[in-house]
């Protein structure tokens, strides 16, 4: 009578030859059977390995005869199989590479799977990382009030699968932690470009921004501001009356700072001030429009280019006067040219009838 062989003879039979499964440790087995609740895995002398149903998506597109590699969770389970992990063994594959591009240095793309206020949201070969929004290029920072949040997310979710190259800079596998940096990956290409640039250039920039205080233009990648001061010769209350965000402008580089331009949209055209007070001469009268009133005196429009100083000394009554017993906004008044600075760009006025107070 043949004696039937048991598994426990075949592993003694095996001897030394069979290494015994570790918990943690990864294997190669091929596929048994796809069912709807799990995987079982051919492990050879080693047994039989299931993988549960929660990682049902890592094998979805996976066939009977498919050789695997999956890391081992429990050596062995109350029906003798090995407990596997398809979903371990990539993320323990994704660290190591993780690890290597970041000793490297290397440049990589990724595409995030999501967004939040602080950030994107990005899985590289199996582990989930985070690319700040510190972190972004300029071409792709969203330059937009620090109030408005809601802007902010919705720019973000704008970059959701949008391909975009990076380092990584930071990863810690104990704390499962991955960081991501895009103005890193283009740190050095920067550097060149920013070679080829010198203060007095004429560049062409697409505006990412429109903030109170100015204008965010991203130059060939580089991040340049025109300061409010610098986009038109006229007084400007309202950036967003002159450019929107996604226009192509041109303007003069300023200043080049250690990564950024200071720009001038308005130096690109000649100071038409410079044109038109050659028209007044000192001690004589001009009528003006009040622009701005202030506890120092009234700001006037003399000349569609030209704005002049009535100083509160220059009210009646020293420098005790109150400019707003004087002056109402948009109203026209007389005054006299008292001085003409061309180089500081200024004009000093004194008001014709001192007396003169609002009823």
């Amino acid at each position: 009578m043949t004696k039937s062989v048991t598994m426990d003879d075949l592993l003694a039979s095996q001897g030394d030859s069979v290494k015994q499964l570790t918990q943690g440790e990864s294997i190669v087995g091929k596929i048994l059977s796809i069912r709807k609740h799990e995987l079982l895995v051919d492990l050879g002398a080693q047994g039989v390995g299931v993988v549960p149903r929660r990682e049902v998506g890592f094998y979805r597109n996976l066939n009977i005869g498919d050789e695997v590699t999956a890391s081992v969770v429990e050596t062995e389970l109350d029906n003798g199989y090995s407990l596997l992990s398809l979903r371990k063994a990539v993320k323990d594959r994704g660290w190591d590479e993780v690890m290597a591009v970041k000793e490297s240095g290397q440049v990589i793309e990724i595409s995030p799977y999501d967004a939040n206020r602080g950030g994107l949201l990005v899985e590289y070969d199996g582990v989930r990382g985070f690319l700040p929004v510190s972190q972004l290029s300029a071409e792709h920072y969203p330059r937009v009030g620090s109030s408005d949040k809601d802007e902010i997310l919705q720019r973000l979710n704008g970059l959701v699968g949008k391909k975009m190259t990076v380092r990584v800079l930071d990863c810690d596998r104990k704390a499962n932690k991955l960081i991501f940096s895009e103005k890193e990956a283009i740190k050095d290409g920067l550097a060149a470009r920013f070679e080829k640039l010198a203060v007095g250039d004429t560049v062409k920039g697409v505006v990412t921004g429109v903030v109170d205080y100015g204008v965010f233009v991203n130059v060939d990648g580089i991040e340049g501001l025109v300061h409010i001061s610098e986009i038109s010769w006229e007084r400007v209350n309202n950036p967003n009356d002159y450019v929107k965000v996604g226009e192509t402008i041109e303007a003069k580089i300023i200043a080049i700072d250690k990564d950024r331009l200071s720009l001038s949209i308005k130096q690109l055209s000649e100071d038409p001030w410079m044109t038109e007070v050659d028209q007044f001469k000192k001690g004589e009268k001009v009528e003006g429009t009040i622009t701005r009133i202030t506890p120092f005196g009234a700001f006037v429009q003399i000349s569609p280019a030209v704005e002049a100083l009535v100083h509160v000394s220059e009210l009646g009554g020293g420098d005790e006067a109150d400019p707003e017993k004087v002056f109402t906004l948009n109203e026209r008044k007389e005054f006299v040219v008292l001085d003409i600075e061309k180089e500081s760009r200024k004009i000093s006025l004194s008001l014709v009838n001192k007396n003169t107070k609002k009823k």
